[in-house]
């Protein structure tokens, strides 16, 4: 079985990686990688994919840095182009970006299966590019493979169950891999010792959602809470160069530390030793789950609403009384991290199962 695997944001070569190393170990799978060149950036570099162990791309399309109509047609005629001399058996595609809608319609105009690994996510803003390109991408899709029983009620409640589609709940490829590589991490990262941090003796924050870094009320409200909340316990940034701009233009001077941006492994233990996280961030919200560490969600709503249900993180928003409330409520709440939200680290064992199980059918 051929399997062409569209990939193009660094979080998505975390999954992937999860993933393909469970498909090098079956001899009927042959996988091809194309990496859209999406997310190109310093923390994509040779030793990146070294350090993560991820499979070389057999195809770099080398397409970003343009707005979203440029960049999804440029890769919709890239990746039509490979898929008509590969010939797949499917095309499998990560979450929400441009790169994953592009590749599930390439393959769809060409009659291929499609396989959409975390599939009916929903955050119900269509402000959100993602939310256009996840809700697009499951229509289009053949199998879809859910991380949590949500998700898999979203896709029941639009309808799925009367579109010629499978789905299934496999769990959460996120945390396998933030299961194997938390075991490498602390090895790998000197982000603790580099920064003078010592463990639950900060809050982890980041923002870089448009919605936030885009709007200046929000952007200042979040600042000035996570300012008055630094008096009490220090707040570090890893500070995205969109939201550093953006600060810039207003003329604010954060008075918590800001560092710069970080790598997977450094991020895996800001997490780990973190007192808690405050993001805008949907895979963060989930890490700090993985990790044990309670959250506040920074926007008006999130994906993840099963942490929400379980008190693992509240949404506060934007406004900066609703941000000191949630903070002092979760600060230190005690929670029960044991229960099994997304598959307890098996995610990729059920996705490869599946497909194994579509080869012989």
């Amino acid at each position: 079985m051929k399997i062409v695997t569209v990939v193009g944001a660094r979080p998505q070569f975390v999954k992937a990686a999860a993933v393909s190393r469970k498909f090098s170990e079956y001899k009927e799978i042959s996988e091809i990688i194309i990496h859209t060149g999406q997310h190109f950036d310093k923390n994509m570099s040779d030793i990146f994919f070294e350090e993560m162990e991820i499979p070389k791309a057999n195809y770099f399309l080398n397409i970003h840095g343009l707005g979203h109509g440029a960049m999804t047609g440029q890769m919709l005629e890239k990746i039509e182009e490979i898929l008509i001399k590969e010939k797949p058996d499917y095309v499998l595609v990560y979450g929400d970006t441009n790169s994953t809608l592009a590749g599930a319609l390439a393959a769809k105009k060409l009659h291929q299966k499609v396989i959409h690994i975390e599939a009916g996510l929903r955050s119900f803003n269509m402000n959100m590019p993602e939310e256009i390109n996840r809700i697009l991408t499951d229509r289009i899709s053949d199998i879809l493979m859910c991380p949590t029983d949500c998700a898999v009620e979203n896709l029941k409640r639009e309808g799925f169950a009367n579109i010629k589609c499978k789905i299934l709940k496999s769990g959460d490829v996120m945390q396998d891999a933030a299961m194997y590589y938390s075991q490498k991490s602390e090895s790998k990262s000197h982000v603790l010792k580099n920064n003078n941090l010592k463990t639950s003796s900060f809050i982890l924050s980041t923002i870089h959602r448009a919605e936030n870094t885009d709007d200046s009320e929000k952007l200042s409200s979040i600042v000035q809470a996570l300012e008055e909340i630094n008096k009490d316990i220090p707040v570090v940034i890893p500070m995205h160069p969109r939201t550093r701009g953006k600060l810039s233009k207003l003329k604010i001077s954060p008075k918590f530390k800001v560092i710069d941006p970080v790598g997977y492994f450094d991020m895996i233990e800001l997490t780990k030793n973190c007192r808690l996280v405050m993001t805008d961030s949907g895979g963060l919200q989930k890490e700090s789950f993985f990790f044990k560490k309670n959250c506040i969600t920074l926007r008006d709503e999130t994906e993840w609403v099963e942490l929400v249900e379980h008190g693992f993180n509240i949404v506060a928003g934007s406004k900066f009384n609703s941000i000191l409330d949630a903070y002092r409520v979760m600060l230190n709440r005690i929670n029960n991290f044991e229960v099994d939200l997304y598959g307890n680290g098996n995610a990729c064992q059920s996705i490869v199962n599946e497909v194994i199980n579509l080869n012989k059918n």
